[in-house]
């Protein structure tokens, strides 16, 4: 199988499986399954890429069943997280919000936003594919810290996740803006470990040495995962419904904690 074989098979079944989902929301099914089923896609399409036979891209066997077990990993604890939520009912606010802009042509809208989702989980898979497909013979020191980054960055959204779903699960915090653990760092920890992971991915594309061209086009994984979660589908509609539920609340908090990198609370702010 050539690479392009090989992207244009996960490109048809990505987009294939974002149009089922999309088919269930309009019927009815909560906006949560978007995301459950986006987390699920993108760790198939990792792993499929990772161990499938492509010829002159075979790499080391050894790196590729590595990558391809850590893209499980992740995509099972995160897709995990998000179907116990989405079974729990509910809508997600940020689609919500975003039907509700959107109005009467809502459904022609989100089939596009989730087609436009289809090829952000495309690319990330390419990111995974460059890993798994560095030449360097045998595991190198790059393969070990980039396989440590994504070990903290699987630990720390999964911690981050327990501690808003235990704030969230006390009676006492109704109306309360969650203030805890690695909450008191960063306003969106879940999200800065979310984006730490594809920098790991990066690190093992690049290798030991950073002579193979192909790994530095990894970097695209972070980079497109950052502007995803800071400017465009993470942190602004988000913040802007925390604002809407929380206010004052919600700003104060703002005011204290960075909105994305983890740091100390600021000891003056302005409400």
């Amino acid at each position: 199988m050539t690479v392009a074989a090989l992207l244009l098979i996960l490109a048809a079944a990505i987009s294939l499986a974002m149009t089922t989902v999309w088919y269930a929301v309009v019927k009815g099914a909560t906006s949560g399954w978007v995301d459950t089923v986006w987390s699920f896609l993108v760790g198939a399409a990792g792993v499929a890429a990772a161990l499938a036979p492509i010829t002159g891209w075979e790499g080391d066997w050894q790196r590729r069943l590595l990558v391809a077990a850590i893209a499980a990993a992740w995509s099972c604890r995160l897709g995990l997280h998000i179907l116990s939520r989405t079974l729990k009912g509910g809508e997600d606010p940020r689609y919500e919000k975003l039907q509700a802009d959107w109005g009467e042509n809502r459904r022609s809208r989100l089939f596009l936003f989730l087609q436009i989702q289809a090829g952000a989980a495309l690319l990330l898979t390419a990111t995974i594919f460059i890993a798994a497909r560095n030449p360097a013979p045998g595991l190198q020191w790059s393969d070990i810290a980039g396989v440590a980054i994504l070990i903290v960055a699987v630990t720390g959204e999964g911690v981050a996740d327990m501690q808003l779903a235990r704030f969230r699960a006390d009676s006492a915090n109704e109306g309360k803006v969650c203030d805890i653990g690695l909450w008191s760092l960063s306003r969106h920890p879940n999200y800065f470990f979310q984006w730490l992971g594809w920098t790991g991915y990066a690190v093992i594309a690049i290798g030991p040495a950073g002579d193979w061209v192909w790994g530095w086009l990894a970097l695209a994984g972070p980079a497109f995962m950052y502007w995803l979660l800071v400017h465009i589908s993470g942190i602004p509609p988000l913040e802007a419904h925390m604002t809407r539920s929380r206010g004052k609340a919600y700003a104060d908090y703002a005011g204290r904690v960075n909105a994305f990198w983890p740091g100390p609370q600021k000891k003056e702010h302005t409400t």
